[in-house]
C-alpha cells in the first residue's frame, strides 16, 4: 500500500456496493428504518457505511484488516511506530496517554494550562498531578506553553514521575521548545505525552513547528478532526514503542472506548491521512499564504491587535503556527465574548472562541480569499463600530492564580462534600471542575484551594457571558466543596 491507499474507506465502499442482507445493528438498515428527513438531508450514501464492526470490516478494539491497515499507513504518515483510531475524539486519546503510564499514586508533570481531560484521566487513575506554571501572556490574558527549565527542574525534584504531558502546540498557536524538553525528559527515562490536540498540521509543513513524533515524543493525542479534515469526534493517537508499550495503549483505549465504533468516524480518519500525506504540503502552505493575509490586513485595522510570529522569542513562545488568528479587542472596550456575539448578528460569522480580551479564528483549507474578505471586513467594521474618545482608559488584563492542590484530585473528588453559596467558599477545597470552555482549561480542579481572585475571575467571565462550565451547580450560585468535620464541643 502506498499514502494514495484508502483501505478502510475503499472497503466499506465495497460492502456498501454488494448490498448484503442486514439482520444486525444498527437499526435503521442502511437508513430505510430512519426519519425520511434526516435520511434526505444527510444522504443515504454515509447511512450506508453505518455499520457494526462485522467480520467483513474488522473491529477497532482488536484490528486485524482493513481498520489496521489503514492505522499502519496513518503510523507510516505520522512517522509514530503505531497509530491508533479514537472515535472518543482527542479527549479519548488524552486519557489513554494518561492512564496508560500512571497508577494510583504515581506522579505525572502537567502544565497547569491542561485540557480538561487530562485532570479526568487524573482523577479516573489516581495520579498525583505535579503542576508546572505555564507562562503568562499578560498583554493578550493567555497563557502560553512550559520551558525545557521548567521541566528539568520539576525532574529534578521528582525523577520518580512516570511521565511528562506538553501541550504542543497550545490552543492560540503558541508551541515550547519540544525537542530540548524531550531530551531532559528522556535522560531521566520518563516518556513524554503530547496534547497535540491543536496541531495536526504541523507535522506536514517544516514553516510549522515541530511535531510531537519529528520531536522524539513517546506518545501524541491529535485532533484530526480540528484541522485535518476528517469527521468531528475522530482523532489519532501515535505511540513510539520504548517507554510505552503499544499492546498496554490499546488495552486502556479498548476500555474507553464504546465497542459501537462509527465507520464513518473511522473513514474519515482514513481519507484525512491521504489527503494529508499526499496534499498536505501544497494545501498548508496556501492555508499559511491566506492567514498571513489576514493577519496583514488586520494589522492596520485601528484598536485591533493581531499577533504574528513576533510573538516568538522567550522559551516558552518557541515557535508560533500562523494560521492561528489571535485578535485581541481589548482596546475597544468590549470583550471577545462580545465580539463574537456582534459578528455572528452582523456578519455571521462564527469565531473557534472568545474570551474576555480576544477572539481566536482558525483557517484552514477548506477557508479561501472569500471568507479572508468577508472577516477583514468584518473587523474593520468592529473597529469602527466600537470607537471610542480619548478618555478611555484600556482594561487592566486580569488572569486568574494558579490555586494550591490540598488534596489528589481523585481524592478531592471522592470525598464527602457540600454545596456553599460560592461567596462562602475562599480558603475551603474544591470539590469539582470549573473552567470555561472552550478552550477547557481548567479554572479550578477537584483539590484546589478557592482563592477570592479565582472566585473574582470567574464572576467576570459569568457577567461577560462567557461559557463557565463544570459545577453541578449550572447557574454558579453554589459551589461543591470538601465537607469539614468539626470537633464536637
Amino acid at each position: 500500500m502506498t499514502q494514495h491507499d484508502t483501505p478502510l474507506f475503499t472497503g466499506l465502499k465495497k460492502h456498501s456496493a454488494a448490498k448484503p442482507v442486514q439482520f444486525h445493528i444498527p437499526g435503521h438498515k442502511k437508513g430505510t428504518g430512519m426519519d425520511p428527513e434526516f435520511r434526505e438531508f444527510i444522504g443515504e450514501n454515509i447511512l450506508s457505511i453505518d455499520l457494526i464492526n462485522i467480520a467483513p470490516l474488522d473491529d477497532l478494539h482488536q484490528p486485524r484488516s482493513l481498520i489496521k491497515d489503514a492505522q499502519d499507513l496513518a503510523a507510516k504518515a505520522f512517522g509514530a511506530d503505531y497509530t491508533f483510531f479514537s472515535v472518543q475524539g482527542t479527549s479519548g486519546a488524552i486519557m489513554t496517554m494518561v492512564m496508560s503510564v500512571c497508577g494510583p499514586g504515581d506522579k505525572i508533570i502537567v502544565p497547569r494550562n491542561v485540557h480538561k481531560s487530562v485532570m479526568s484521566a487524573i482523577v479516573f487513575c489516581g495520579a498525583i498531578p505535579i503542576f508546572i506554571h505555564p507562562e503568562v501572556d499578560k498583554e493578550l490574558g493567555i497563557s502560553h506553553g512550559i520551558t525545557p527549565d521548567s521541566v528539568s527542574s520539576a525532574l529534578q525534584l521528582h525523577p520518580d514521575a512516570k511521565g511528562v504531558l506538553v501541550i504542543n502546540p497550545t490552543y492560540f498557536g503558541v508551541a515550547a521548545d519540544l525537542k530540548s524538553i524531550v531530551k531532559i525528559s528522556h535522560s531521566y527515562d520518563v516518556p513524554v505525552l503530547v496534547d497535540e490536540a491543536h496541531g495536526v498540521h504541523i507535522h506536514f509543513h517544516d514553516r510549522l513547528p515541530v511535531s510531537a513524533m519529528q520531536a522524539g515524543a513517546d506518545m501524541a493525542a491529535t485532533s484530526v478532526h480540528k484541522l485535518g479534515g476528517s469527521m468531528t469526534q475522530s482523532s489519532i493517537l501515535n505511540v513510539r514503542e520504548g517507554l510505552v508499550s503499544a499492546k498496554r495503549v490499546q488495552t486502556i483505549l479498548s476500555m474507553l472506548t464504546t465497542t459501537s465504533t462509527s465507520y464513518p468516524l473511522l473513514a474519515s480518519l482514513d481519507v484525512a491521512r491521504k489527503r494529508l500525506a499526499t496534499e498536505g504540503k501544497q494545501l498548508i502552505e496556501k492555508t499559511i499564504t491566506l492567514a498571513e493575509k489576514i493577519r496583514t490586513e488586520l494589522k492596520e485595522v485601528e484598536l485591533i491587535s493581531c499577533v504574528g510570529a513576533e510573538i516568538v522569542g522567550t522559551k516558552a513562545t518557541f515557535d508560533f503556527d500562523p494560521t492561528k488568528i489571535i485578535i485581541s479587542v481589548k482596546e475597544l472596550g468590549i470583550t471577545g465574548y462580545h465580539a463574537e456575539k456582534w459578528l455572528r448578528e452582523t456578519y455571521n460569522i462564527e469565531v473557534e472562541l472568545s474570551d474576555l480580551y480576544n477572539i481566536l479564528c482558525i483557517i484552514t483549507p477548506g477557508d479561501t480569499i472569500k471568507e479572508a474578505n468577508i472577516l477583514i471586513e468584518a473587523i474593520q467594521s468592529l473597529s469602527k463600530t466600537f470607537r471610542h474618545d480619548d478618555s478611555f482608559v484600556s482594561p487592566h488584563v486580569m488572569l486568574p492564580d494558579i490555586p494550591l492542590l490540598a488534596l489528589s484530585p481523585r481524592e478531592a473528588f471522592y470525598s464527602e462534600t457540600e454545596l456553599l453559596p460560592i461567596d462562602q467558599t475562599v480558603g475551603r477545597i474544591c470539590a469539582e471542575f470549573i473552567m470555561v470552555y472552550p478552550p477547557g482549561i481548567p479554572i479550578f480542579i477537584p483539590g484546589e484551594i478557592i482563592t477570592k481572585d479565582n472566585l473574582t475571575y470567574i464572576h467576570e467571565n459569568i457577567e461577560a457571558g462567557l461559557p463557565v462550565q463544570g459545577p453541578e451547580d449550572e447557574s454558579l450560585q453554589y459551589l461543591r466543596v470538601i465537607k469539614e468535620h468539626r470537633a464536637i464541643q
